[in-house]
């Protein structure tokens, strides 16, 4: 049976990085941008264990002010991958920018559905509204930290949950979202500071072997599991051509 790779669905990376180096991580990681111009140079590349997505951070005044739709939804046809998207409590950027961002982002993958990595700090109950309003494919909230209500809603609207080290401490609401709904993320350099781990995209073994211990599974039985979750989330939004080769070898293999 092949050997599959760490499984990083959320982390931050300088697009100037060398290829090597991403190479080297020994994972599969998902790299997300924090505004259109970050995302435009990071598409530039074609790394084989590296997917680059198209954001616009919500804490960001300078990427929310430069946001325009039709750039964005220029920018997402030669990626699968949306993130890092969504709303923030605690930004000095207004609510009103925020959500008027983050519902033009979604109406743009309402008609070209991605695997979308969503921010929701602080904001969690305007980000479920947003999607049970707007209803797109292939939404993953990344840190989620909501209460069970929260949670059962974002479950039944089909939404999926990236899970990282700082999210450990939570095995309650762990519980509450069903294994087929988990992938697993770093957000290096910002969820993987209590890891156990080395910090760094990819180390996502520590988040593996909670996950196995809180299902009674062997590690190896939940890595596979994560795999299985992206290729139903592929096979969902149908972007599966969109994605390296490298990637589309370990989804088989799952």
């Amino acid at each position: 049976m092949r050997s599959l790779p760490p499984l990083d669905l959320h982390a931050h990376i300088d697009a100037g990085i060398e290829a090597s180096e991403l190479v080297a991580l020994q994972a599969s990681v998902f790299a997300v941008t924090r505004s259109l111009d970050e995302a435009s140079l990071a598409l530039r590349r074609a790394d084989p264990t590296t997917v680059w997505g198209v954001g616009c951070h919500p804490g960001l005044v300078g990427a929310q002010k430069s946001f325009a739709t039709e750039r964005f939804a220029e920018l997402i046809e030669s990626t699968p991958f949306v993130g890092e998207i969504g709303l923030d409590g605690k930004s000095r950027v207004p609510m009103e920018t925020q959500v008027a961002t983050f519902r033009s982002i979604l109406e743009v993958l309402g008609r070209k559905p991605r695997i979308s990595t969503i921010h929701s700090y602080a904001a969690r109950d305007r980000v479920v509204a947003a999607l049970a309003d707007i209803r797109p494919r292939g939404a993953v909230l990344h840190w989620w930290l909501g209460g069970p209500d929260e949670t059962d809603r974002a479950v039944g609207l089909g939404c999926y949950f990236s899970v990282n080290a700082s999210m450990l401490k939570r095995l309650d609401l762990l519980k509450s979202i069903p294994l087929e709904r988990i992938l697993t993320e770093t957000d290096h350099p910002f969820g993987d500071r209590g890891s156990k781990s080395i910090h760094r995209p990819g180390a996502v073994g520590d988040v593996e072997r909670s996950l196995a211990e809180l299902y009674g599974l062997p590690v190896e039985a939940v890595r596979r599991q994560l795999w299985q979750n992206l290729r139903s989330l592929t096979l969902e939004v149908g972007v599966g051509a969109k994605l390296p080769q490298e990637f589309r070898r370990h989804l088989a293999a799952a």
